[in-house]
């Protein structure tokens, strides 16, 4: 019996409310509370008050930036696992955003200005890119050896992001600690992480079909007329990208792009027409949260958000996991 067109959509559309309603929640909340009633005639009127100059000079941009970020990050996700079929996959695990990190922490450490960030992460993101190919693309294409080799290379660049640590100068190691485990505190100009999300969704959403056949196999999709080796390279390289620009913007923030795919994935399934942009939406909002929480649980003072993500991401990649290669006992 075919599935009805509006109960394929739900999903989605809930998705929707929740990511409105992670952005109105964190508009409202902080050291100087904001009535909800108000918050719309705030994002539209400038009547003066402080609380306007709040939302639209703190806030907003900032809560705009983790929304762009989180669903950037949850976007990587979702092409890594559909390149290398395996819920575990993630840019972070296969070593791309390590590589990224140690050339921002290069910039950091050598002390070139703040525009230096983003050519540098994503310079570090393709010699990561180089590296993975040469060392694991022998012969044949081998997903588990792709995947054992990222988890090694990631290895490596936590050695020298360690390296990289030691040798810098006491007054910049605590912002080079902090902007390491995850910093939406200087993000505070939103166009950069929405505009790299739009354009990442558009080509993945694009891509859809491919990945959809590229579920059943290698073989059955080459025979269904899918370039598999040149898909793979092309997601790999999208995903490392869009990893890149998350990781200039705001540092190391894990967890996002593993869970946020595979909680929706034991949902709503694995079509990738639902999965990219439902996605997106998850990683969006709950890095929107967590960063609602980091400013606001010890305030004044601030939490970086990638401790945040991790702290709820472990356990709860854990429970899903377990559901996840339970149900198949």
């Amino acid at each position: 019996m075919p599935r009805h067109p509006l109960r394929k959509s739900l999903p989605l559309l809930l998705l929707v409310l929740l990511a409105i309603g992670s952005l109105g929640f964190s508009l409202i909340t902080g050291s100087v509370s904001i009535p909800a009633a108000d918050l719309w005639r705030l994002l539209w009127h400038d009547d003066g008050s402080v609380q306007y100059r709040i939302i639209h000079e703190l806030r907003l941009p900032r809560t705009l930036s983790a929304f762009g970020v989180g669903g950037v990050l949850a976007l990587a996700g979702v092409l890594m696992q559909a390149l290398l079929r395996n819920p575990l996959a993630d840019p972070y695990i296969l070593g791309v955003s390590g590589g990224a990190a140690v050339a921002v922490l290069g910039a950091m450490l050598l002390g070139l200005p703040l525009a230096w960030h983003a050519p540098m992460a994503f310079a570090g993101a393709l010699v990561s890119i180089l590296l993975l190919f040469t060392l694991a693309h022998q012969g044949n294409w081998n997903t588990s050896r792709l995947l054992l080799t990222g988890v090694v290379l990631a290895a490596g660049w936590s050695a020298l992001i360690s390296f990289v640590l030691s040798l810098s100068p006491p007054m910049r190691l605590p912002g080079m600690l902090f902007w390491l485990m995850g910093d939406l505190g200087d993000a505070l100009t939103p166009s950069l992480p929405l505009v790299v999300l739009l354009i990442g969704l558009i080509i993945s959403l694009w891509l859809s079909p491919a990945l959809n056949l590229a579920l059943l196999g290698s073989q059955r999709a080459a025979a269904l007329g899918v370039e598999i080796r040149h898909l793979h390279i092309f997601i790999y390289v999208l995903a490392s990208l869009l990893t890149a620009a998350a990781v200039s913007i705001a540092g190391a923030i894990g967890f996002i792009g593993l869970i946020a795919p595979h909680m929706l994935r034991l949902l709503a399934g694995s079509d990738h027409r639902i999965l990219v942009p439902g996605a997106v939406l998850i990683g969006a909002s709950l890095l929107v949260l967590a960063d609602t929480a980091a400013r606001t649980l010890i305030a004044p003072m601030q939490l970086p958000v990638g401790v945040l993500t991790a702290l709820f991401g472990v356990p709860v990649f854990l429970l899903l996991l377990h559901k996840s290669y339970g149900d198949r006992r």
